[in-house]
């Protein structure tokens, strides 16, 4: 099984900055298949998981402050697991999200509430569930777990 991690920075409202993890820009993985363009972007599953990653990000931003979600106060990483089918194609087997928030979202009065609430409003990684699991956590700045899902 092969697997990337990419890395997600919140930089201001909903505004995101995404690491991808790779050299240049080429892909990573010798059996990922280069997008069209000459591998001068990341791949489409880069960018699915960086979907999702930010999807589960802004939701619970949104949910926790609506429309003032204070700058830099939340970090994800999402690694994507990559295996062969039966056919022997490969395919997007697993998403691990974790999203770490700044002292000020852990201390909010709406996150205990939110963290129930924010995966279902996130319609990337809802509807990833239906084809391979997705997990989240969320975590304070201390490393400590505050949420994790059943995925």
């Amino acid at each position: 099984q092969k697997q990337f991690t990419i890395e997600l920075e919140q930089l201001r409202g909903y505004e995101f900055k995404v690491r991808f993890d790779l050299d240049g820009i080429a892909p990573l993985l010798v059996d990922e298949t280069p997008p069209v363009g000459e591998g001068r972007g990341p791949s489409p599953s880069r960018m699915l998981t960086a979907a999702a990653a930010n999807c589960l990000s802004a939701s619970l931003l949104y949910c926790v402050t609506k429309n003032q979600p204070p700058d830099g106060s939340l970090r994800a990483s999402a690694t994507c697991s990559l295996a062969r089918n039966e056919k022997g194609r490969l395919r997007i087997a697993a998403i691990d999200v974790r999203l770490t928030l700044a002292a000020e979202l852990e201390q909010a009065v709406r996150t205990k509430r939110c963290l129930d609430l924010f995966e279902d409003l996130c319609v990337v990684s809802a509807s990833l569930q239906d084809g391979f699991p997705v997990s989240v956590a969320v975590l304070n700045e201390r490393g400590e777990t505050m949420y994790r899902n059943g995925a």
